[in-house]
């Protein structure tokens, strides 16, 4: 892998975010290269929705630098934003459009021109397989399908930097295969961080952990790795929240 490859993509520099006394997360260090998909592993309540939405620029740390591309999210949130594709879980979505009508106020929003966004919905309507509820209410939409049109708009405008919270939440076995397909393909030549608590979507996806837990980093490695130092990813898990003994 060369030079430029290499360069990180998405970095976390000693972020903090204190609520009061509480500290959600505390020097969360991490970057994550081009060709890389990293799971973002870690039970629920152990900050890797606080970390994604400060490198997504939605929340401001407290201390720290969050770099998307190389640019500081906190100094340069715009131009960061053109390289970025954020799919929150659960993420709000207008309920009163169509994912068509969405998918032209995204890619307008966005500044794509018109040849390009009819182009680039016609490949994410047929990729995240939105064809038969293309003209209906996304108000009327199931949960798994309200996901697919999340992913259609991250998806649209090509960025570089891919992060993703709970990608497969509430898919079903078809739509989660087609769901770690597409990512995999993504992480061959962009860079992708996706938040999980299952270890399956590790097994799946990942080609490197980062493991946070009680909003501190406490593993950084290949899955592999994981498996030659723990003998499972569910016997690593429970080292790493220190359930093993309980």
């Amino acid at each position: 892998m060369d030079a430029v490859n290499t360069a990180p993509m998405i970095e976390a520099i000693g972020l903090t975010k204190l609520y009061g006394k509480f500290a959600a997360i505390q020097d969360v260090t991490f970057a994550v290269p081009r060709g890389q998909v990293c799971a973002f592993l870690g039970p629920n309540g152990a900050g890797k929705s606080t970390t994604m939405r400060i490198l997504t620029g939605f929340l401001t740390p407290t201390s720290g630098t969050a770099r998307i591309a190389g640019l500081d999210v906190n100094g340069s949130r715009m131009e960061a934003a053109r390289k970025l594709g954020y799919l929150p879980e659960n993420g709000p979505l207008y309920p009163e459009m169509t994912p068509l009508g969405l998918l032209r106020f995204f890619g307008r929003a966005r500044g794509l021109p018109a040849e390009r966004l009819a182009a680039r919905i016609r490949d994410v309507v047929q990729r995240c397989a939105l064809e038969a509820v293309i003209e209906k209410s996304i108000r009327k939409l199931s949960k798994g399908y309200r996901q697919r049109v999340g992913m259609a708009q991250v998806l649209l405008h090509e960025p570089d930097v891919y992060i993703m919270d709970e990608p497969t939440s509430g898919l079903d076995p078809n739509q989660i295969l087609e769901a770690r397909r597409t990512i995999r393909e993504l992480g061959r030549e962009k860079t992708v961080l996706l938040s999980t608590h299952i270890l399956r979507e590790v097994e799946a996806m990942a080609d490197r952990v980062v493991f946070i837990n009680r909003g501190r980093i406490q593993y950084d490695g290949t899955p592999d790795q994981m498996r030659e130092q723990w003998g499972t990813l569910e016997a690593a898990f429970l080292s790493l929240t220190g359930m093993e003994h309980s």
